[in-house]
């Protein structure tokens, strides 16, 4: 058991830390607010050296499609639409279960508005049990655990272009929004084996197209993001040299030699302040910033017409990171719609969208649910005519404490 009163010893050092931290990052966001309002004089220079010294700057800096000082206000979604949303939840495969397999279950929904229709909610659960499932990716050197979430990903974006497409042929004419939770840059891709990559990547790429030539707007929505892609863009106006040639001026902090976090070069005066941080000061609730295009690496592989935009948008509650595809932030009467059902969402979730939020509730497996799943198979087992069907020793005595 956890020794409360061993913790509460430890409680006064932390929060002398957080404090002298909050002191050095209001510090960090007015130098960064300096840096913005300079910055946005000559936008264009610092796009046009952006794009001259790109291969020649080790940082990943989104690139502003807008006016930097952009506050765009968000119209107030119509009152007959649809928004769908899928998530995703999973049973992780167990040496000390009954069977080594595992369980994925996509939650799915699909909310309607001033039409009169009942919502669904359900999930579809899907069961990993065939060698080529378990084992295949450990011929890439990627854990079963590790794989089985990289699959999820993949189950979870064709349910929700399955519905989307669906729904859009039987109202071609309703407003309609797909959302998943988390960004559309799928980042850990860029460390795979082409092979596993392509599993993966492809048919979520996929699923994507299925949803744009149906024309039905997708959306990430990140809450509490971390990202400083938008800030990085600022490093440019921060650095002390003539052109942004980090490969002839700040060598030391190249990706390549290893110990990068205890070097800094002149332009890292910010970090590490986050732009959800940045956007608070700047953005009133129900307004957005301006969009951004990403350049992270792992876009390399995406389609032109697939790679990732974002802006920032108040929903009131926070500053929430608003993913979405080429095709739609190149669309703007599509973007704004798509924006406006967004923050509808947000509104009648208290905070959050309550899509996501409900698609969460469908997916969750807890842990009854996984009692269930284990007894159910141990049937099945049984049924089969398996002889000695039960858990490891090891994973029995955890269940149950002899003290």
């Amino acid at each position: 058991m956890l020794d409360l009163n061993q913790v509460t010893k430890l409680l006064p050092g932390i929060g002398e830390h957080l404090r002298e931290e909050a002191v050095a990052a209001q510090k960090r966001l007015e130098l960064a607010q300096g840096l913005f309002e300079t910055a946005c004089e000559h936008q264009e220079a610092l796009v046009a050296a952006q794009e001259r010294w790109r291969d020649r700057i080790w940082f990943s800096a989104a690139t502003p499609v807008e006016p930097l000082q952009s506050h765009i206000l968000l119209q107030r979604p119509p009152s007959e639409h649809t928004v769908i949303a899928t998530d995703g939840s999973q049973i992780a495969p167990n040496q000390h279960e009954i069977a080594y397999c595992y369980l994925l279950n996509i939650g799915r929904v699909v909310l309607h508005y001033g039409q009169n229709r009942a919502p669904v909610l359900d999930s579809v659960p899907e069961v990993f049990y065939r060698p080529e499932d378990l084992y295949a990716s450990r011929q890439w050197g990627i854990r079963t655990e590790e794989w089985m979430g990289y699959r999820r990903a993949v189950s979870e974006a064709q349910e929700l272009a399955t519905l989307g497409v669906e729904l859009r042929r039987q109202h071609p004419e309703t407003p309609l929004l797909a959302m998943v939770d988390g960004s559309l840059i799928y980042w850990f891709l860029d460390s795979l084996p082409d092979e596993a990559r392509d599993r993966i990547l492809n048919p979520i790429l996929d699923a994507w197209e299925r949803l744009r030539r149906a024309g039905v707007p997708l959306m990430g929505y990140l809450s509490a993001s971390r990202s400083r892609e938008a800030l990085s863009f600022l490093r440019l106006e921060a650095c002390p040299f003539e052109q942004p040639n980090c490969l002839t001026y700040c060598p030391y902090i190249a990706p390549t030699e290893g110990d990068v976090l205890a070097k800094r070069a002149p332009c890292q005066v910010m970090e590490p302040l986050r732009d959800t941080s940045f956007w608070g000061g700047l953005l009133q609730p129900g307004e957005r910033s301006c969009l951004w295009k990403s350049s992270l690496p792992v876009l390399g592989l995406y389609p032109p017409q697939q790679t990732v935009y974002f802006c920032y948008v108040h929903v009131g509650t926070e500053i929430a990171r608003i993913d979405v595809p080429a095709w739609v932030a190149e669309d703007s009467d599509q973007l704004e719609a798509a924006l406006s059902l967004m923050l509808g969402q947000v509104y009648k979730g208290y905070g959050y969208p309550v899509s996501l939020a409900e698609a969460h509730n469908q997916a969750v497996v807890r842990g009854g649910d996984r009692q269930r799943f284990f007894a159910l198979l141990e049937r099945q087992m049984i049924e089969a005519g398996l002889t000695n069907v039960g858990t490891s020793y090891k994973e029995a005595r955890k269940r149950r404490s002899i003290a």
